[in-house]
């Protein structure tokens, strides 16, 4: 559901808060910090479409030479090509970009192509996903999957609403270069980015 309030929009899930257009930084960072890790002219995998602060990151970086978004969700595509149009700059439309409209799990199991850096901000962190199916990413064999999908030297950078000290231990018996960006937030614990080369 996109639901309005005030100036701002809000994504809601099964009844669970996403995300909003109040702000955004976090969701920058996950990109600027893994496109600072990749070769000039690059190929970069966001997988969540959201609000499209990521994809107009993405599109804005003069490292990043094309992206692919992969979102599940047809009604997340469509705000973006609607109504959300206006909080990302029509990131869309920029030429660099192909949309998937495809399960990311699903997606990355059965394609054959690699990136210099995957984004990953489909869910609320590795501790709280918004579907089942989407827990095996941040799993040992998920790891593996994520790892095989880099050209040599790529990064792997995963948003969490929250530090999951598992997640990083499962992230350093897989990557050679681990780090986390911690990201203050008004109320609560800090937004996290994960960096794993």
């Amino acid at each position: 559901m996109l639901r309005v309030v005030g100036e701002h929009f809000e994504v809601i899930a099964n009844g669970v808060f996403l995300m909003d257009t109040r702000n955004g930084e976090s969701e920058r960072l996950l990109i600027s910090a893994a496109a600072s890790r990749m070769p000039m002219g690059g190929r970069m995998l966001v997988g969540g479409l959201g609000v499209g602060f990521s994809l107009r990151a993405a599109v804005d970086d003069p490292r990043v030479g094309s992206v692919v978004v992969v979102e599940r969700e047809p009604a997340v595509i469509a705000w973006n090509q609607g109504p959300l149009r206006a909080v990302h700059g029509d990131a869309l439309a920029d030429p660099s970009v192909t949309v998937v409209e495809a399960d990311l799990v699903s997606w990355l199991s059965s394609c054959a192509e690699s990136f210099d850096a995957l984004c990953l901000d489909i869910d609320n962190g590795p501790e709280w996903t918004v579907s089942e199916g989407n827990a095996a990413l941040y799993g040992d064999s998920g790891l593996t999957m994520l790892r095989a999908r880099l050209r040599p030297g790529g990064v792997l950078a995963v948003w969490s609403a929250n530090a999951s000290a598992s997640f990083e231990s499962r992230l350093r018996a897989a990557f050679a270069s681990v780090s986390m960006l911690p990201v203050p937030v008004p109320r609560g614990e800090p937004d996290v980015v994960y960096l794993a080369t």
